[in-house]
C-alpha cells in the first residue's frame, strides 16, 4: 500500500500468574485449567505457550457509572489445515461482569496496523479501560504510566485487543511454516479471520452483535476480514470502524493524489498560524469548505490538463494554492503545482527552523539542517514511543500478572509482507451489500500527513459508486492527527461518536436484516 506505516513482529511467550493479588486474582482460563491435582506452572520464560490465560478483575467508572470487568491475558493458537499448531497470537479481552445475557451485548474486536503493529495504541489510549498518562494534547509527561479511562466504550460493549502474528507477544510456533502464511494482505486476512471464530466459540459470543475496528494498516486488514468472515466463516457484522484508513486500495492515479493532499496542506498551515489573517480567524471546520472546493472542483481539472494547462492560469491556481497551504506561489511554481508529502513537512515551516510531523503535524522536529527534501525523522513517532513503550510493559505485567521474559514488540520485522493488489474497499462494500445490517464509520484527524482526512472521504465517495449504502456510511473528524485520540478532547468525542455509532447499528429486538 502507498501509506506505509508502522512496523511489527513478535517472538515467543510464557506467562505467569501470581496466585494471590488484593484486587485481582489470577487463574488460567477454562481451556487450560489444570487437573485438581497439578499446579499451574509459573515461571518466567522464553518459551511460549500458545494456549493459555490470566483472568484478572478491574473497575473503572465511566461517565459517573462504576463499571465493573474481567481481564483475560492470553493466547489463542493459529492451525494449519492438518490441525498443527503453527503461531500463536496474543489477546487482551475485557468483558464487562455485572451483565450476564452476552446475546445483545457488542462485542468489538481492535487491529492496529503497521503491518506489524501491536494492539498496543488503541488498546491504552483510546477504548480500552486504562490510558496513558500523557497531557492533554497527547504529549509524554513523566514518570511514565497509566490511568483508569473515563471515557472507555466499555460500558457499552466488550472489547479485545488482539496482536497478529509477530507483534506484541503473539509468535510463530513452527519455523516451518512459511512466512507468506502469515504476511500479506490476504493472508493477513484469511487467518485472523480464522482466529476470530475460534475466539467466538470458545467465548460463546456468536449471539452478540459483532464490530471490527482497525486503525491506518488495520483498516486494509477490517475491510477485508468483513467480507472473508461473512463469505468464509458465515459470520455477520454490525460494524466497522476505520479509524485513519489507509486507500483501501482503491484506485487514484498521481494526479489525483496530488491535488486530494491540499486540504490537509491546509488544515497543518492553519493550525501553525501560517495563512493570512482572513483564513486564521475562521474557525478550522468554516475554513476546511472553502479548500475543498476548490480541490475538487478547480485544482483537480486543472491538473488533469497536465503541460497543456495555460500559463496565466497556473499562476491563479499559484496564487491560490500558496494562500490556502502557506507555501510560496514560487516553491508551487516550481514544482508544477505538485506539492510531495515529504517536501510540505520539511518545507511548511523551513524558515523558523522546525520540520512538522507526518503521523500528526502538530507535533515539531528539528533537523540538523534546514535545507533538504524531507525531515531526518518522525517528530511524532519518536514522541509517542516515550508515551506507550513504558505503560504498556508496566500494565500487562504488573497489573494484568501476565509474566514474561519475552519482549513486547511495538513493531517487529514482518517483511516480506505480499503488498496482494486488493480493493479491500470493495470488499467491505461487497459485504455492506449482501448485509443490510453492517455499519462503516470513518474516523479521521484534520493533521494526519499519513492518511490524510480529505483522502478518507474520497475512500467512502468512491466505495459504492451507485451510492445505495451511502445511509450507512458516516465520516468524522478530530483536531489531532493519526491518533486522534491522544488528545484529551477528542479521546472523549471519538468515544463518544463509537458509542453513538454502535447505538445506531444495533437494530432492535426483531427487526429483520433485509432491503
Amino acid at each position: 500500500m502507498k501509506r506505509n506505516l508502522l512496523l511489527g513482529i513478535c517472538l515467543g511467550l510464557t506467562f505467569l500468574a501470581n496466585a494471590q493479588q488484593k484486587k485481582a486474582e489470577a487463574t488460567p482460563t477454562a481451556a487450560t485449567t489444570p487437573k485438581a491435582e497439578e499446579k499451574p506452572q509459573i515461571s518466567n520464560s522464553r518459551v511460549l505457550n500458545p494456549d493459555m490465560g490470566v483472568v484478572t478483575n478491574g473497575e473503572v467508572t465511566i461517565k459517573g457509572q462504576k463499571v465493573p470487568y474481567k481481564t483475560t491475558a492470553g493466547t489463542i493458537p493459529v492451525w494449519d489445515d492438518a490441525g498443527k499448531i503453527i503461531a500463536s497470537c496474543f489477546y487482551t479481552y475485557y468483558e464487562r461482569s455485572d451483565v450476564k445475557d452476552k446475546a445483545t451485548r457488542p462485542i468489538i474486536f481492535s487491529f492496529n496496523g503497521g503491518p506489524g503493529s501491536a494492539s498496543v495504541w488503541m488498546h491504552i489510549a483510546y477504548t480500552g479501560p486504562k490510558v496513558l498518562n500523557i497531557d492533554d494534547e497527547g504529549y509524554p509527561v513523566q514518570p511514565y504510566g497509566y490511568k483508569d479511562n473515563p471515557y472507555s466504550i466499555l460500558d457499552v460493549a466488550d472489547i479485545i485487543f488482539i496482536d497478529p502474528v509477530n507483534t506484541g507477544f503473539s509468535r510463530i510456533i513452527n519455523p516451518e511454516t512459511p512466512k507468506s502464511t502469515f504476511f500479506g494482505v490476504k493472508a493477513d486476512i484469511k487467518y485472523l479471520s480464522e482466529w476470530l471464530n475460534t475466539f467466538v466459540s470458545r467465548a460463546n459470543r456468536w449471539s452478540s452483535p459483532k464490530y471490527l475496528i482497525g486503525e491506518s494498516y488495520g483498516t486494509n486488514r477490517v475491510s477485508g476480514m468483513a467480507l472473508e468472515l461473512q463469505s468464509s466463516h458465515w459470520m455477520y457484522l454490525n460494524g466497522v470502524v476505520l479509524v485513519s484508513p489507509t486507500d483501501l486500495g482503491i484506485k487514484r492515479d498521481e494526479t489525483m493524489g496530488d491535488a486530494l493532499r491540499l486540504p490537509y496542506f491546509a488544515a497543518v498551515a492553519w493550525y501553525h498560524k501560517a495563512l493570512e489573517a482572513s483564513f486564521q480567524s475562521k474557525d478550522l471546520t468554516a475554513f476546511l469548505p472553502e479548500v475543498e472546493d476548490f480541490t475538487v472542483n478547480q485544482l483537480i481539472p486543472a491538473l488533469a490538463k497536465g503541460g497543456y494547462l495555460p500559463e496565466n492560469e497556473k499562476k491563479a491556481l499559484a496564487a491560490k494554492m500558496s494562500k490556502y497551504s502557506g507555501l510560496s506561489e514560487d516553491v508551487l511554481m516550481k514544482n508544477n503545482l505538485k506539492i510531495s508529502l515529504n517536501y510540505f513537512w520539511k518545507e511548511l515551516l523551513r524558515d523558523r527552523g522546525y520540520t512538522v510531523g507526518r503521523l500528526d503535524s502538530r507535533y515539531l522536529g528539528i533537523d540538523s539542517k534546514d535545507g533538504g527534501e524531507k525531515p531526518e525523522f518522525n517528530a511524532e513517532l519518536s514522541s509517542w514511543l516515550h508515551s506507550f513503550t513504558p505503560p504498556i510493559n508496566m500494565y500487562l505485567r504488573e497489573e494484568l500478572k501476565f509474566k514474561t521474559d519475552l519482549k513486547y514488540n511495538m513493531f517487529g520485522p514482518v517483511n516480506p509482507w505480499e503488498r496482494d493488489d486488493v480493493n479491500l474497499g470493495e470488499n467491505l462494500r461487497a459485504a455492506m451489500a449482501a448485509n443490510p445490517y453492517l455499519h462503516v464509520l470513518t474516523q479521521s484527524g484534520y493533521y494526519d500527513g499519513a492518511c490524510d482526512y480529505f483522502n478518507a472521504k474520497y475512500n467512502m465517495w468512491q466505495m459504492d459508486p451507485s451510492g445505495k449504502t451511502k445511509e450507512r456510511l458516516s465520516w468524522k473528524g478530530y483536531r489531532s492527527g493519526h491518533m486522534m485520540y491522544l488528545r484529551r478532547e477528542d479521546l472523549q468525542q471519538a468515544n463518544e461518536d463509537l458509542r453513538e455509532f454502535i447505538k445506531q447499528s444495533t437494530p432492535a429486538p426483531g427487526k429483520a436484516a433485509k432491503y
